[in-house]
């Protein structure tokens, strides 16, 4: 017999198996002995009060054996011979395309311009010990794209477009612990997330799929309406339907794109700092209670949004017990992003904490209308993304143009006092004192502030001293959308060219872009068969 239940219990009893299994027979008047196994479906913490509860949905087997797998497997078979789908980009996006193509009997074959995962951990060291960025391997670029080495988080809340589920299984059957299944925001890890990458490509080989590393693609092969495959910085072509898979971060894509007359769009975009708090301060606050998370309870997070003057300023990608890392993906940039191990166990807690701009907004204040070659008039359509590039070399003049981030004690900020020291904090290429507010666009600064007097007022302790704000927060989403078909999932007018997951601006996240990747390997399928 297999029984399920719905669980509110305190975290001593939810950490600690026996006790989970005496609870369950004492409240549900079982026999412990006909317990074979309790498996739990979803977890989730309920700290709204000051008596913190752990929601369970639980499945007990009695006297039956569970199957071996917590997750459920896809078949993947061979594809040698078959006809292939060039997808450029090895982020999620790419390999949940390439993976489905598998899936659909078709031929992947991957063109990443960075290194693989595991490679690109060295260049990814340097940025801290040597100021100095690989333009083709950094936290943007590179095997597993941006997410890999920023953090691994799985929680989206884009649930009508595919089957979120399966991502997470995909995940769980490439390496990851069966635990995402289970939690409300689900973590695989900095630390782990690198193995199951590599564990997704060797899938790919082993079914007779291609993958190759540091290849670019540098421009598309168009035939009249219709994209052939695309050419590389290597000299080598490659020919087929192309899934462009290729980050929020290829400005360079976005310029052959715009230079070629191949229909994108500006969209609104957020950007803002990196805020980080001691982890301690946070869990205190979230928990309601002075000894924080205590021995039982995991690195607490938060989330906050608010409408300042029309426009939302809220946290973004928060990492418990994180570290703010160096994401810029060329010279004379400096962006920040967050991430956290598995064990989230760090002394530091940090999002993103930023506000919406649009491209009117840009528009009204001056920003990113303009050239340096004034005989070339900006597009329109690239006005957010020059944007972006103003404000993160603006942040690297202000950094000493290094990788050394401007920084500023987030109550100091809000008064518009500059911060004559720093806390410590883990931003490894180290930080200098700088008054963000003065040089922050006043329609950023000015809701970044009042939204965070509004989030201290929701939690007392919020905005504080102990905190500092480091610049600066660009790469949330693409700054362009690739306009496609809504049914076909095509370019607009380029028929055999499907734009995918976030870099497109379709996607969100390593899930929402998983997912968009799986839509676009099976719009490319159909279109192989209509050829």
């Amino acid at each position: 017999m297999i029984l399920e239940y719905q669980l509110r219990i305190i975290p001593e009893i939810a950490a600690n198996e026996q006790q989970l299994k005496a609870y369950i027979v004492n409240e549900k008047g079982l026999n412990a002995r006909d317990i074979n196994t309790i498996r739990i479906l979803k977890r989730s913490i309920d700290a709204r009060q000051r008596t913190i509860f752990v929601n369970l949905s639980v499945r007990v087997y009695l006297n039956e054996i569970p199957d071996k797998e917590e997750y459920t497997p896809t078949i993947y078979n061979k594809v040698e011979g078959k006809p292939q789908v060039i997808v450029v980009g090895a982020g999620p996006g790419g390999l949940f395309a390439a993976l489905r193509l598998i899936e659909l009997g078709l031929k992947p074959v991957i063109v990443e311009r960075g290194k693989d995962v595991r490679e690109r951990k060295k260049d990814l060291a340097q940025i801290g010990r040597r100021q100095c960025v690989d333009p083709e391997s950094n936290y943007s670029f590179g095997e597993g794209g941006a997410g890999a080495y920023s953090d691994g988080k799985l929680y989206t809340r884009s649930k009508k477009r595919g089957n979120t589920e399966k991502i997470l299984n995909v995940f769980c059957q490439h390496g990851a612990s069966p635990n995402i299944l289970v939690d409300a925001h689900p973590h695989i890890g900095t630390d782990k997330l690198p193995r199951v990458i590599e564990n997704m490509r060797n899938t790919i080989l082993q079914c007779g799929g291609e993958v190759h590393f540091q290849t670019r693609m540098d421009a598309l092969i168009m035939e009249g309406d219709e994209v052939k495959g695309i050419e590389t910085n290597t000299g080598k072509v490659f020919l087929g339907p192309v899934i462009l898979a290729t980050g929020h971060s290829a400005r360079d894509v976005y310029r052959w794109l715009a230079a070629n007359r191949v229909e994108i769009e500006a969209k609104g975009i957020a950007v803002g700092v990196r805020l980080e708090h001691p982890a301690a301060l946070i869990d205190q606050i979230q928990y309601h209670r002075k000894e924080g998370r205590g021995t039982f309870l995991p690195a607490a997070e938060y989330s906050f949004v608010t409408q300042v003057d029309g426009r939302g300023v809220y946290s973004f990608c928060m990492c418990p017990g994180g570290f703010v890392v160096p994401a810029a993906s060329g010279p004379e940039q400096i962006v920040v992003n967050g991430m956290s191990p598995s064990n989230r166990g760090s002394r530091w807690s940090n999002s993103g904490m930023v506000v919406e701009v649009r491209p009117e907004d840009l528009e009204q204040a001056g920003w990113g209308t303009t050239t340096a070659d004034a005989s070339s008039p900006l597009p329109a359509s690239l006005r957010m993304m020059q944007f972006q590039e103003q404000l993160e070399r603006l942040c690297w003049q202000q950094g000493n143009m290094k990788q050394t981030a401007p920084a500023q004690r987030m109550y100091d900020f809000v008064k518009k006092k500059l911060s004559y020291e720093l806390p410590e904090s883990s931003y490894t290429p180290g930080l200098i004192s700088s008054p963000l507010h003065f040089w922050l666009p006043s329609f950023m600064s000015d809701r970044l502030s009042r939204g965070l007097q509004q989030f201290d007022r929701q939690s007392r302790g919020f905005l504080t001293n102990e905190a500092v704000m480091i610049g600066v927060e660009t790469r949330t989403s693409a700054p362009v959308r690739i306009v496609r078909d809504r049914d076909t999932l095509q370019h607009i007018r380029l028929r055999g060219l499907f734009p995918c997951g976030e870099g497109a601006g379709y996607a969100g996240g390593i899930v929402s872009a998983g997912v968009d990747g799986e839509r676009c390997a099976g719009a490319a399928a159909q279109y192989i068969q209509m050829i």
